[in-house]
């Protein structure tokens, strides 16, 4: 009898790597530690009253209800505060991003002489700033109190996404390109324009969102310099005072009729602050993920 051709597969044990598994194991527990936290606040802003004081709300909300989200949104000046947000991120992030631009691109290159010294004077705003007085006193004898500016021009500026720029473009973008340019007789504003930029989407979508996050979650400088036009107020400062409106009501009347818990409260607007950001990310992702990666890979 001839042999048969079907081959017989044998079953390899499987190989259990201890380093893999803990690997993946401490992912988990990050990655939850980061969810967990979002779902509860979520859970809570759902939830009646009665349950989130008698701390039964964990997970899932208890007695669903939107009457926290129908008393953010029963102010009429919310939508006012939303707009102010919005136009102040998209301003204070373009107006970030231009100057990062032009203060790492030349000290990225090595024809600016003293771009070491320049680099170290940016450096040491990381460590020592003037402080919260001097800035207030700055601001004030500037004439910005109350003005929208005061909340663009003070934090336009991020030494440490100076940093961050100037290294990519380094790293990232070879000397030859630039020589080959500079041999068809381009100038600097035309090799930031066709060459610099279009290498370096990934990380300008890093660096537009640390911008747009960091101006977007900000209210203490709101609180601080705009005092008496209310219709400048961010939604952030907002529903700050929302929270505290709320908080000294729920004092005084002590009761659960008229107006939401404060924690409850506390928990919406966590949640409404937070959703417009969460709405864009899915949008830069990919740019912010490849952003991330630059310089761990050499080819």
């Amino acid at each position: 009898m001839k042999a048969s051709d079907s081959s017989i597969s044998v079953k390899r044990p499987v190989r259990i790597d201890i380093w893999d598994v803990g690997i993946r194991l401490i992912l988990l527990v990050a990655s939850l530690s980061c969810l967990l936290p979002f779902v509860h606040v979520v859970a809570k802003s759902l939830s009646d009253d009665a349950y989130v004081i008698a701390n039964k709300v964990f997970l899932l909300p208890r007695g669903f209800t939107l009457h926290a989200y129908t008393q953010i949104l029963s102010d009429q000046s919310i939508l006012q505060s939303l707009y102010v947000s919005v136009f102040i991120t998209v301003l204070f992030t373009a107006l970030g991003m231009i100057i990062t631009i032009c203060a790492a691109y030349p000290l990225s290159r090595k024809q600016l002489r003293g771009r070491t010294v320049i680099t170290v004077l940016f450096m040491i705003t990381l460590y020592f700033t003037g402080g919260i007085i001097p800035d207030y006193l700055l601001i004030n004898n500037l004439g910005m109190l109350d003005t929208i500016w005061s909340l663009v021009l003070p934090g336009a500026f991020s030494a440490f996404n100076l940093l961050i720029l100037r290294s990519s473009i380094t790293s990232t973008i070879p000397v030859s390109l630039e020589e080959s340019a500079r041999m068809d007789g381009a100038g600097h504003f035309r090799i930031l324009w066709s060459i610099v930029l279009p290498l370096s989407k990934p990380i300008l979508a890093t660096l537009s969102l640390f911008y747009a996050v960091g101006r977007w979650n900000a209210y203490q400088d709101a609180l601080f310099y705009i005092k008496y036009e209310t219709a400048l107020r961010p939604l952030q400062l907002k529903l700050y005072y929302l929270v505290v409106q709320a908080s000294e009501s729920f004092q005084l009347e002590m009761t659960f009729v008229q107006t939401s818990s404060p924690e409850v409260l506390k928990a919406a607007t966590v949640v409404f602050a937070t959703l417009p950001i969460i709405c864009v990310y899915p949008f830069i992702q990919k740019y912010f993920v490849r952003g991330v990666m630059i310089g761990s890979v050499k080819e």
